[in-house]
């Protein structure tokens, strides 16, 4: 991934072109069961590779060969991680629901049932700093600010994303919190992103005391509804030049593709964000500026048997909406795994093996 942790699409397109070869609902039972604590969910298996490859089945992005390593700079261990959310453009209270419903759930209140978003946050929460401090478990929304004027225009960049953060923080709608918070901008579906679509669905890096004043860990993600769903929301949406061909699109969880989407990217750069805020801690490669990630590793792994363009198996409910973990109130989502440094293999709750 870049200096800003984008990212790659160059692996969507071998997805596409292997995923697209046969059925995605070939497994599933013809009589889906609403998944709950105790009953066993409708597997969808977007076709598994062949067992040949090996008598384990945890080969879902493990690799000898993946050197991710520890470069001595800071996670996110405070407790709790302030998330400060910069709502830019216009947006729907329901998709404002939605994306706070899935940052609500990695630190529930109550217990959602299983495979859970807290649990998929467990892997996360395993890196650790030179004082041993883990990533921390907690995670709490400590302020909002809706910037529905588009104050920097609708057209954004790199460094005009720090400008929004800074109109943000100099407006006061919540503190500079340089210890503890990392601040979340959300661009809406008609603005428009340098390399957006066509090389970054999101992005993470830090912010420079020249425009802002501090040193402040943030993210950018951006809903793909209107410009490039085929690309940043799929596979909820499928790339047209695939004509009749393939299974199309899987049915997002939540009935909203561009932001469905944006929930995993979210998840993605969250994930890289509290393990690497200053592009100095976890990340394999020998070059800062083009880190590859704890999302990295695992892009486009979704369940059990992922791997090579695959998504693994994951869940499907009564109404054929797929996912594979669960939120606070209900909500179900699709969120990618993360590289976890005990198994030395992507990892997530929706584990079969």
């Amino acid at each position: 991934m870049s200096q800003q942790s984008d990212i790659s699409l160059s692996f969507f397109y071998a997805l596409v072109s292997l995923l697209f070869i046969h059925h995605v609902f070939a497994s599933a039972s013809t009589t889906p069961q609403v998944q709950t604590v105790n009953t066993k969910p409708d597997i969808v298996n977007p076709k598994l590779p062949p067992r040949t490859l090996s008598p384990s089945k945890k080969f879902e992005g493990s690799s000898d060969l993946v050197h991710l390593r520890y470069h001595m700079g800071p996670v996110l261990s405070s407790t709790p991680i302030n998330i400060y959310l910069i709502w830019y453009g216009r947006w729907a209270n329901s998709q404002k629901l939605l994306i706070k419903d899935f940052l609500n759930s990695i630190s529930p209140t109550t217990a959602a049932a299983k495979p859970s978003v807290s649990e998929w946050w467990r892997t996360v929460s395993l890196y650790t700093d030179q004082t041993g401090a883990n990533v921390s478990r907690s995670i709490l929304i400590a302020g909002e600010y809706t910037d529905s004027a588009y104050s920097h225009g609708t057209g954004l960049t790199r460094l005009t994303i720090q400008q929004v953060i800074a109109s943000a923080v100099k407006s006061a709608p919540f503190p500079v919190d340089h210890k503890n918070g990392i601040y979340l901008i959300l661009t809406s579906q008609d603005v428009t992103m340098q390399d957006f679509c066509r090389a970054v669905c999101g992005f993470h890096y830090f912010t420079f005391p020249s425009m802002v004043g501090y040193t402040l860990p943030y993210a950018w993600v951006g809903n793909s509804g209107k410009q490039c769903p085929e690309v940043c929301a799929y596979p909820f949406a499928v790339p047209g030049y695939m004509g009749g061909g393939g299974p199309g699109a899987l049915k997002s969880p939540n009935g909203d593709v561009g932001v469905d989407g944006m929930i995993s990217v979210i998840g993605h750069e969250l994930a890289e964000l509290s393990s690497n805020p200053l592009v100095n801690a976890w990340y394999a490669g020998e070059d800062p500026t083009a880190p590859t990630e704890i999302g990295d590793l695992c892009e486009g792994l979704y369940g059990t048997g992922g791997g090579g363009g695959y998504i693994g198996q994951v869940m499907r409910d009564r109404q054929g909406k797929t996912f594979n973990m669960n939120g606070r109130r209900g909500r179900k989502f699709l969120v990618q795994w993360i590289w976890s440094p005990v198994l030395k293999a992507c990892s997530g709750p929706n584990a079969l093996d």
